[in-house]
């Protein structure tokens, strides 16, 4: 199986049905979609009703496999893409076309992370500025969502997070405070904004933590769950029912890849969306090492780069 997502780079070659990229173009990976289901014609992409088989099993949307060896089929295509890899075999339904200048070490976790992050704010939450945002788990995902907020001028902007180095970053790109997470965060969060955040961001998974951000609620606030866990969380109905809340999945951002990521780098050229402060870079060959400093929260995304 060749895995791997969130790829960037340039092309080198193109088959011969191919109109939307050129050799030499400069790319950013993301998900794939059949393009014809209810879902995408309703421009929601990531809800692609062949999302699965597209995505995770490698095969083309006719079913038959995309790599064989010896002739027997490989599993690749993981998100579309397999990126680990020197080479990456995609398609033009998940190969988003940017500006030759653009770093792909940078662009890279456009692809999904920051795309997941930040789409869920910008998207879906559309945030007004003046307005005030709890985040929950300033990973990739979060501090991205983070980003968002505070570009589009969100007043008042928290984080809950176990990482200490990881509120340390949130607290210097301008958030109003980072909180280590524990039986009182609900009621810090609702003292510093005078009842509770108008949106909160789930990127963790967990049941208990989507419950907390649910409480964090001020009334008709919106909570955003983007985190993919298991179990059931324990929302207060009469909480939600009487305080006018609402409860959002959102997977990829609610995004079109190919609108959205120029739309982010339009962000970041203008200083708006300062990713680099989340990105580091290591060769793949040290690839242990990127997932340990990870891990220990001393990284927040790694991007592995080949020659």
């Amino acid at each position: 199986m060749l895995l791997g997502h969130e790829g960037a780079g340039t092309v080198e070659r193109v088959g011969d049905g191919v109109q939307s990229v050129k050799p030499g173009d400069r790319v950013v990976l993301s998900f794939r979609s059949c393009g014809a289901c209810t879902n995408c014609r309703a421009r929601r992409p990531a809800y692609c009703r062949k999302a699965v088989r597209l995505n995770q099993f490698g095969q083309r949307a006719d079913g038959t496999p995309r790599v064989t060896v010896d002739g027997r089929p490989v599993l690749d295509g993981f998100f579309g893409q397999s990126s680990l890899a020197g080479y990456a075999l995609t398609t033009q339904d998940n190969t988003v076309v940017v500006g030759p200048d653009v770093d792909p070490v940078l662009a890279a976790p456009l692809g999904c992370g920051f795309q997941t992050g930040a789409g869920a704010v910008l998207n879906l939450m559309q945030p007004a500025a003046g307005s005030s945002v709890a985040v929950f788990g300033a990973g990739a995902v979060g501090l991205a969502g983070v980003l968002a907020a505070l570009a589009v001028d969100v007043e008042t902007v928290i984080v809950v997070e176990l990482s200490p180095q990881r509120r340390t970053l949130a607290e210097s790109l301008g958030v109003r405070a980072a909180l280590s997470p524990d039986d009182h965060t609900v009621r810090t969060i609702r003292e510093i904004t005078g009842g509770g955040v108008d949106y909160a961001l789930d990127t963790t998974g967990r049941p208990e933590v989507l419950a907390s951000a649910v409480a964090a609620l001020a009334v008709g606030g919106t909570a955003v769950a983007v985190g993919l866990g298991t179990g059931v969380p324990a929302i207060d109905l009469a909480d939600l029912v009487l305080r006018g809340k609402t409860v959002h999945g959102c997977l990829e951002g609610d995004s079109i890849p190919s609108v959205f990521i120029p739309e982010l780098l339009a962000l970041h050229a203008r200083g708006r969306f300062p990713i680099e402060r989340l990105v580091t870079e290591f060769s793949h060959r040290d690839v242990t090492e990127a997932l340990a400093a990870q891990h220990a929260g001393d990284v927040v995304k790694p991007v592995l780069t080949w020659p």
